[in-house]
């Protein structure tokens, strides 16, 4: 059996590279769009500050895309490294967007952000914009194939597994593709990552505004952000409500996690808005609830129920021993491949072969399980409710200060000075980390509330790792550490240098803190 050091190891060193690599992602996905926009409106105005933004944003959007693509590499390698039996297992869906992402998406944005910055001078306005148009679509169709793959490890479809091969082989690659979780996740995510491009426009601007620095130039990218901004976060409240509901389809477990919801409720369920939860005893001590809400929310209806905690582990406790007869019967096939009573009995069970894998944790051979071991991996199938609980609430209640602020902001662009609010300003300065911190916390949910799975009711994550060193990992994660700890201190710099800076470091002699230009004509063009 695998050392659960190694396993939590293993989930730790993913964790970290996959948070740090999470720092990078939104403001790319983000700040794409909102240069489209600044560049569209040059286009079609011929006025030249509007190019000037987009240039300057354009800087800190090209810092920050560096640093996305550098952490990213090492996700995919770890894949081959630290998982792979999961490789081995899944390989043959996984790998698939995997493929597509970095043959359609990868290349498609590092061939055309090169444009972005060098084809000023070398291309017509109308060119250049169709550039920053195909980097736009190429940094949300490397989203989208990740999020396939990903929507599949939430909501394993089109796909099944092969006793012959031992692996899970895909059936229906359209099926994987269309999967609603993954389709839910993506719009959710990209849609986060506007919220994030958003907000840190929004920020400097209102740095800028307090400063009473290239006022101009502030107050266009401030209008610009404040109205794309609401767009974006009323798509997250929007499309985070379809993302539950696909939760509450597929993955009850982690709804009931959630919800800290230890009974079934009667339909339509009440959402609880905070809590004093007792894990211990598996109850609320005290709750206060919105009636009916998480029940519109997760099942679309007023009388279908959301099931608790206790019934989700007396399912569960079924499919375990379900799965139980289909692990023997794999076994019997390994064995034997021409075995038909194995064989019989492998096609009745083996929808629950991924809870009978459970027990493996505990012990090789699972007919020696006792009823204690059994009670153990029933109790895994569930995440702790706690750190669930509060990171959802504490995501949702971000969001929806981020909604007010926005929509604060746009207003006030359409009626007074924005320069005429500094609490305004202040406001939009210090919420600056509020959608990073809710982009993380929506990472944790999403894969901290699967577990103990690394594919959704059918791997087990302690079957996942590969066969390492615990002091390789430890090696290996304090290397991981230091490294993204230098890039990202490497950005912080270069980002605040650019900031203070400001449109200055364009050298066009029109902003502040700058020279005139030694040749106008070219400065100007």
């Amino acid at each position: 059996m695998i050392s659960q050091q190694l396993v939590d190891l293993s989930r730790l060193q993913f964790a970290v590279t996959a948070l740090y690599h999470f720092l990078f992602v939104p403001l790319t996905i983000g700040m794409v769009w909102i240069l489209l926009i600044m560049e569209s409106v040059y286009v079609m105005t011929g006025n030249v500050i509007w190019k000037d933004m987009t240039r300057f944003w354009g800087k800190l959007f090209g810092i920050n895309f560096a640093l996305g693509v550098t952490t990213g590499i090492t996700l995919e390698f770890q894949f081959g490294t630290n998982w792979a039996y999961y490789s081995h297992y899944v390989g043959d869906i996984f790998g698939a967007p995997l493929a597509l992402e970095g043959l359609m998406a990868f290349f498609l944005e590092s061939t055309f952000i090169g444009l972005f910055f060098f084809g000023w001078n070398r291309l017509s306005r109308t060119q250049h914009l169709m550039v920053t148009a195909l980097l736009a679509i190429g940094t949300n169709l490397s989203a989208l194939w990740i999020l396939i793959a990903n929507g599949w490890m939430q909501n394993p479809v089109g796909a099944e597994f092969n006793y012959q091969t031992m692996r899970m082989e895909m059936t229906n690659f359209w099926a994987v593709v269309f999967n609603p979780d993954a389709q839910a996740k993506f719009v959710h995510t990209v849609s986060a990552g506007y919220v994030t491009g958003a907000m840190f426009v929004l920020s400097i601007s209102s740095w800028y505004l307090l400063k009473k620095r290239d006022v101009e130039f502030a107050k266009r990218s401030f209008r610009v952000a404040a109205a794309f901004g609401l767009a974006s976060a009323l798509s997250v409240i929007v499309l985070g409500d379809e993302s539950g509901y696909t939760v509450g389809e597929a993955q009850q477990t982690k709804m009931a996690a959630l919800e800290a919801m230890w009974e079934t409720k009667p339909a339509p369920a009440p959402f609880t808005v905070v809590a004093s939860i007792n894990e211990a005893a598996q109850k609320n001590d005290w709750e206060i609830e919105i009636p009916w809400l998480m029940g519109l929310i997760g099942t679309r209806s007023i009388s279908k129920e959301i099931p608790g905690i206790y019934e989700i582990k007396a399912k569960n406790r079924e499919r375990i021993m379900q799965g139980m007869v289909a692990v023997t019967a794999l076994e019997a096939l390994r064995a034997n491949r021409n075995d038909s009573v194995a064989k019989q009995a492998f096609e009745r069970h083996k929808a629950d072969l991924g809870f009978g894998l459970l027990l493996k944790k505990y012990v090789t051979d699972v007919n020696q399980a006792t009823p204690e071991i059994i009670d153990k991996a029933v109790n895994d199938t569930v995440p702790r409710v706690t750190p669930m609980f509060w990171a959802f609430r504490i995501m949702v209640g971000l969001g929806f200060a981020m909604l007010a602020l926005f929509a604060l902001a746009f207003w006030s662009t359409l009626k007074t000075a924005i320069q005429q609010k500094p609490w305004l300003l202040k406001w939009s300065l210090w919420m600056l980390p509020a959608p990073w911190l809710s982009c993380e916390l929506g990472w944790f949910v999403a894969e901290y509330g699967r577990q103990p799975w690394t594919i959704y009711g059918v791997l087990p994550t302690h079957l996942s790792v590969s066969t390492l060193s615990v002091n390789s990992l430890y090696g290996s994660l304090a290397g991981f550490i230091g490294f993204y700890t230098v890039l990202l201190v490497v950005e912080m710099v270069l980002m605040i240098k650019f900031v203070r800076l400001g449109p200055g470091s364009l050298g066009t002699g029109r902003y502040q803190r700058e020279a005139a230009p030694q040749n106008p004509v070219t400065a100007h063009a």
